[in-house]
C-alpha cells in the first residue's frame, strides 16, 4: 500500500513518469519568452517530443537557441543562449544522461575545455526565465529573469568584477578562474503584492 501511495505521489509531481508534454506550439511560445522580445520570432527552439526526448522544434536564423521547459522537472524554467554555446550545452546534457552528477559534469568539461576538445565562447550569453504556470488559467505568472555571461578563466583580478554583487542586482563572478567563469546578473525580485484584506 505504501509503495502504491508513493507511486501516486511521484506521478502527481510530474517527475519522471506521467509528465504531460505540451504541444510544440505551446513549448515554443513559452521558451522564446527568455529571449529579447525583438529576437523571439527567429530563435531556434529545442523542446520535447511525446516520449520526452529533446528535439529541435523550430530552426532559427538569428544565432539564438531557446530551450523549452523540461516537463520531467519540477517548476518552470526556460532559457535562451547564444547558439555558439550549443556544443558546450549538449555535452552537459549528454554527461547527465550518462548519470554524471553536477561535480562530475563540471570536472569533465573543465578537462575537455583545457585540452581543446570542447570550446566555450567568451562573452556568450545565457538568459534564464523562471516562473509558475497557473493551473486554472494556464498563464505564466511570477516570472523572474536572470542573466549569465560566460568569461572563461576570468577572475576579480582580471576584470574588477567582485565575487558577490556590490549592489542589489549588480554583476558578480561565479566559478572564477575556471572554464565556467561567468558574470551573474540577478535583478532584484519584485516585492510581493500585499494582500487586500477588504475582500475578506
Amino acid at each position: 500500500m505504501k509503495r502504491f501511495i508513493s507511486l501516486l505521489a511521484f506521478l502527481y509531481m510530474g517527475v519522471g513518469l506521467g509528465a504531460e508534454v505540451p504541444s510544440a506550439a505551446r513549448q515554443i511560445e513559452l521558451a522564446v519568452l527568455a529571449a529579447p522580445q525583438a529576437e523571439r520570432e527567429a530563435c531556434t527552439v529545442l523542446g520535447y517530443d511525446a516520449e520526452g526526448n529533446l528535439v529541435t522544434l523550430r530552426e532559427g536564423t538569428n544565432g539564438l537557441t531557446c530551450l523549452a521547459d523540461d516537463p520531467n522537472r519540477k517548476g518552470f524554467s526556460v532559457a535562451c543562449y547564444s547558439s555558439t554555446l550549443e556544443g558546450y550545452m549538449q555535452r552537459g546534457r549528454d554527461l547527465r544522461a550518462e548519470g554524471k552528477n553536477n561535480k562530475e559534469v563540471f570536472d569533465m568539461r573543465e578537462e575537455e575545455v583545457k585540452s581543446g576538445k570542447l570550446s566555450i565562447p567568451t562573452n556568450s550569453i545565457l538568459n534564464v526565465l523562471t516562473g509558475k504556470i497557473n493551473a486554472e488559467s494556464g498563464e505564466l505568472e511570477e516570472t523572474y529573469q536572470r542573466y549569465v555571461i560566460y568569461i572563461p578563466y576570468a577572475t576579480p583580478e582580471t576584470t574588477g568584477i567582485p565575487l558577490g554583487p556590490a549592489t542589489p542586482g549588480g554583476p558578480w563572478i561565479m566559478n572564477p578562474g575556471t572554464h565556467r567563469a561567468h558574470i551573474m546578473i540577478n535583478p532584484p525580485k519584485p516585492e510581493p503584492k500585499p494582500m487586500d484584506h477588504s475582500k475578506h
